[in-house]
């Protein structure tokens, strides 16, 4: 009888930490409106994968400026390149403007995606389309002007090269190449919403969710890609070269004679990489940093 009483006494004070350490735990973030968690984990999604995958598109970027059409080697070799003349740490040029376009603007985008799904619910397939379009047109028209890209790749900051292209272009430079952003980005949320979407109903159940999160990011970030290439090349040419390539239409004539057919799908590999596996780590991310507010995706 007393080895009983004794034992009782040791577990109880364990048992009683326990709760209240999850309690305290809990508790921290009840708090928090459910739309600053959407977009703390939104943010931090687009933070890890705008640093990891930023050298792919520093290498799209610069293929797509190339007049030359070359083989997928072009890739490997742009990349030695980079590393030869600028050292490793090259490959990064051009990573904070895309954090700052990254960050807030993915952050708003995962928000937007969770107030609507909260609010109206994903009934169907036109639904998830809608709600992506409009998330991703919200986000792009606040957080354009940051994503700024030299054709010479000569800014040292942000600022510089937004001080030298209202300079040079006045306000309207701010928003070079807006229409082919809209017209790339906007269906690739579409697109991508709706094979992940999708995907994720097929694969539910199946246990490690993160992994299994990864896979079908990049499947639908592949489909996404392949389509709306030719709006990504036509955007990055507008934004290096607002003078020679000045509106929609001139700029695809202008690609076609110069590149050919081919020309339009010129860094499609980079992108493919960059965006397929930029696109499911951030959906990876997102969704385990949702799991961890106790909040449903």
């Amino acid at each position: 009888m007393a080895d009983s009483t004794v034992t009782q006494m040791s577990v109880e004070p364990v048992d009683h930490t326990i709760t209240i350490s999850s309690s305290i735990s809990s508790s921290e973030t009840e708090n928090i409106s459910p739309l600053v968690k959407s977009f703390v984990a939104g943010a931090l999604s687009a933070t890890c994968s705008t640093v990891l995958f930023q050298p792919l598109d520093l290498v799209k970027t610069r293929l797509q400026k190339s007049v030359n059409i070359g083989s997928n080697l072009g890739m490997f070799k742009e990349l030695s390149n980079v590393i030869r003349q600028e050292k490793v740490a090259g490959l990064w040029h051009g990573l904070w403007p895309s954090i700052n376009r990254c960050v807030p603007g993915i952050g708003l985008y995962f928000t937007s995606l969770h107030w609507l799904k909260t609010h109206f619910g994903y009934v169907t397939v036109t639904k998830v389309t809608l709600f992506s379009f409009y998330t991703r047109i919200t986000s792009i028209s606040i957080c354009f002007c940051l994503c700024l890209q030299s054709g010479d790749f000569h800014y040292k900051s942000l600022s510089q090269a937004l001080r030298v292209t209202f300079a040079n272009e006045g306000v309207k430079g701010l928003w070079s190449g807006m229409t082919p952003t809209l017209l790339r980005d906007v269906p690739f949320s579409g697109l991508y919403l709706l094979f992940y979407t999708n995907l994720k109903e097929f694969t539910t159940g199946i246990s490690n969710p993160a992994y299994t999160t990864f896979i079908n990011g990049i499947i639908a970030g592949s489909l996404s890609s392949l389509v709306t290439q030719p709006a990504d090349v036509i955007k990055t040419n507008m934004q290096l070269y607002p003078k020679k390539y000045g509106r929609l239409k001139p700029v695809m004539i202008l690609i076609y004679n110069e590149r050919g057919l081919i020309g339009f799908w010129r860094g499609l590999v980079p992108r493919t990489l960059r965006r397929t596996l930029m696109s499911a780590m951030a959906w990876t991310v997102y969704e385990e940093a949702m799991r961890a507010f106790h909040i449903k995706t």
